[in-house]
């Protein structure tokens, strides 16, 4: 039997994803790509770094998917509405203290960074430090970065990036607010 080259473009391979834009759906495109792994017997890590302690749909469900989804939320709420950012630096430094080892292990073939291109726009992590962890990720671990306005080195270092586009936005053109099971 022939062994394939190393260089064989059938070989598995952990891609970086971003998903970017100002468009909605980018957490909501990572969570579906969470529950294909998971119904493919991969393991999933998800750390959200803004949202906070919401009681939001995912995180309920995802709750009932442990073991094979593992479910954080570190964040102190949108850093738009902050009063602290010093905190929010902190808050953003604690969180990568725990997914940083959990993308190193190799232990996750999934992990989803929510809302950490948010976090690199407003510096409140070390850019080079989060790219500098996914080049030197194992070969076989995929990364999905949600979040507006994602810095040009990190979409440059992806191998795939989603910008969502917003056409039409039922709070700007209509004032109505968040809606249960759509955006939490």
């Amino acid at each position: 039997m022939k062994k394939r080259a190393a260089s064989d473009p059938r070989k598995r391979k952990g891609l970086t994803i971003v998903h970017t834009g100002d468009g909605k759906g980018k957490s909501t495109a990572a969570f579906g790509l969470a529950l294909r792994a998971a119904g493919n017997k991969m393991k999933v890590f998800i750390l959200q770094f803004m949202k906070g302690q919401w009681k939001a749909g995912e995180r309920k469900m995802f709750s009932q998917m442990e073991p094979m989804v593992e479910f954080e939320a570190m964040g102190d709420g949108f850093t738009w509405d902050t009063n602290n950012p010093e905190q929010d630096r902190q808050t953003a430094s604690k969180a990568w203290e725990i997914v940083k080892p959990k993308i190193l292990s190799g232990d996750y073939p999934v992990v989803i960074l929510d809302e950490i291109n948010y976090v690199l726009n407003y510096r409140f992590l070390d850019e080079d430090e989060v790219l500098d962890t996914l080049r030197n990720k194992p070969e076989s671990v995929h990364v999905i970065c949600t979040g507006r306005n994602a810095p040009p080195a990190l979409i440059e270092l992806a191998d795939l990036v989603t910008e969502m586009k917003c056409v039409k936005h039922p709070f700007k053109e209509q004032k109505i607010p968040a809606q249960k099971g759509i955006e939490f």
